[in-house]
């Protein structure tokens, strides 16, 4: 992707009004918008907090590079994406510029107006992504994970289209992404509560790294996006698993003997950061 370093600089330091509205606000990590105007009106831009440890933020440039080779690798297809570090006033920050796709593809958006029989559609396109995945990384070096939820993919063409590369699940210890979790919040309330509740924190990422658990995760969302629905959701998961990733269908099994639900702790948790709002519309990620 081309950019044209002023003019991402120039869209970073304008008000909200040159930026244009966001395009989410229930991203844990940023408000990602989509410039009113310009070049990169095409675009989606989500700014993360800086940092001023350097040798930190070039290891995640890296890491970014090489997820997007890794879902490369995978079939995993993700709209044209450029990872940049801008600095202002001394502090350096992670800027991901993402194309922008339709509002009408998102996944949450078609799995709410659509019939029952095209959401187990969307479900089956987005979990042939999921089982490509996990079977192509399953020699990969290293710590791999992987976001698949509902609020994360875009429908195009019957294809499901992801759109969420940060943080980028690779080559970070739990320690480490932990800590990432922390560093990076958009919300200081959780840089500040966030040290005292540790284990909590951390453990947010482990669904990412589970591959049983990304199955049952977005099976858990469709069923919570669609209450009355939920018993055909929960066969397609468990056929689903049996069909396409048999080596890890009897803990996906398990996980759906019944409609999944968010921990508690996790949905306290998003009150307190006061994330609200239909997600991703027009790729926003988090």
């Amino acid at each position: 992707m081309d950019i044209d370093p002023a003019e991402l600089d120039r869209l970073i330091r304008a008000d909200h009004a040159a930026q244009g509205a966001p395009v989410s606000r229930l991203g844990y990590f940023c408000e990602p918008f989509r410039p009113a105007a310009g070049p990169l009106a095409d675009c989606v831009v989500k700014v993360y907090r800086g940092l001023t440890d350097r040798a930190a933020l070039d290891r995640l440039a890296q890491a970014h590079a090489a997820y997007m080779d890794v879902l490369a690798a995978c079939g995993v297809t993700v709209p044209e994406t450029a990872f940049r570090l801008v600095t202002l006033h001394g502090v350096t920050l992670p800027v991901i510029v993402q194309r922008a796709l339709p509002e009408a593809s998102m996944m949450r958006t078609r799995m709410i107006a659509d019939p029952l029989p095209e959401t187990i559609a969307h479900m089956e396109a987005a979990g042939q992504v999921i089982a490509r995945f996990w079977a192509r990384v399953a020699d990969q070096p290293g710590r791999v994970g992987f976001h698949p939820s509902i609020r994360n993919f875009a429908l195009v063409d019957g294809r499901a289209v992801f759109f969420d590369t940060f943080p980028p699940l690779i080559g970070y210890s739990r320690a480490e992404m932990g800590r990432i979790l922390l560093a990076f919040s958009s919300r200081r309330l959780i840089r500040v509560v966030g040290p005292l509740a540790r284990g909590t924190v951390t453990g947010i990422q482990d669904e990412w790294y589970s591959p049983s658990e990304t199955v049952v995760g977005l099976v858990g969302s469709a069923c919570r996006l669609r209450p009355d629905d939920r018993q055909a959701y929960l066969d397609w998961g468990r056929g689903f698993a049996a069909r396409a990733m048999p080596g890890h269908a009897a803990e996906v099994t398990a996980g759906l003997d019944r409609p999944p639900r968010l921990p508690g702790w996790w949905t306290g948790f998003r009150r307190l950061m006061g994330l609200q709002g239909a997600p991703n519309i027009t790729g926003g990620g988090g």
